[in-house]
């Protein structure tokens, strides 16, 4: 059987989530998708003082640790996270960051 859609390998895993849809320069909590997702990768383009957050959510208020996807670190780089997210997907910045994100 063949394999479509550009997967990469990374550590010896398969990964399909490449993200079809990019959200550009977030740097306040923001909703990104309200309904069922799949987060691919993180880019922190300005670094912040403190980590960001990923969350499965449809809402920037009251989110915890029940429901965080991924920590979103303070230093520049690009982030692979490759999660589902089952409600939502809202995307929380560190303090001074700013993101970019590919999601599905």
């Amino acid at each position: 059987m063949a394999i479509t859609g550009n997967p990469s390998v990374q550590n010896g895993a398969l990964i399909t989530a490449q993200g079809t849809k990019t959200f550009f320069d977030i740097s306040s909590a923001t909703v990104i998708k309200s309904a069922a997702g799949r987060i691919a990768k993180v880019s922190v383009i300005v670094a912040g003082s403190t980590n960001g957050a990923v969350y499965d959510a449809t809402s920037t208020s009251g989110n915890t640790a029940a429901n965080q996807l991924a920590v979103i670190p303070e230093a520049v780089g690009t982030y692979l996270i490759d999660m589902p997210a089952f409600n939502g997907i809202v995307i929380a910045p560190g303090t001074s960051q700013v993101v970019t994100v590919s999601y599905q």
